[in-house]
């Protein structure tokens, strides 16, 4: 099962214009889809992963890039939930458009390729990165997560 991306919602209702408060919202709602989905999962069928695009992590980084801080909640989110496995994607693709991502340019998108690594390196759980073309890119977060079973 795939958690829907709160932020895409959120930004798409209210715009693009966000404020450090719609950060802390944002996380809030990734954080209750997020147990929505792993509720449903667990009543179809627990042996199914559920995969999430959007966690703390994702959040910190957006908060610190953007804002130059954190709110002390995302902080003490990262440490009490746990996940099986993390796929970092590398920026070895073009950028492509949408009206919701940011940062176009390739400088932005490599501090932030390096934050979200560093956050990587420095915890416990398993992490694999995702480069090459989209078929490799697939195959290998396929690999990586039947591994795990």
């Amino acid at each position: 099962m795939w958690v829907p991306e709160f932020a895409r919602r959120y930004l798409v209702e209210h715009g693009m214009n966000y404020s450090y408060e719609d950060l802390l919202t944002i996380a809030k709602g990734q954080l209750r889809l997020e147990d929505e989905t792993v509720d449903d999962s667990q009543k179809i069928n627990a042996k199914k992963p559920v995969f999430i695009d959007t966690d703390m992590y994702v959040m910190k980084v957006w908060c610190e890039f953007v804002f130059q801080r954190c709110h002390q909640f995302i902080i003490d989110q990262i440490v009490e939930r746990r996940y099986d496995l993390y796929l970092l994607c590398n920026i070895d693709l073009p950028w492509t458009f949408d009206p919701l991502r940011e940062y176009p340019s390739e400088e932005p998108r490599r501090i932030l390729y390096r934050m979200y690594k560093d956050i990587l390196i420095n915890q416990s759980t398993p992490w694999v990165e995702i480069s090459g073309d989209s078929s490799t890119r697939l195959q290998t977060a396929i690999n990586t997560v039947q591994s795990l079973t």
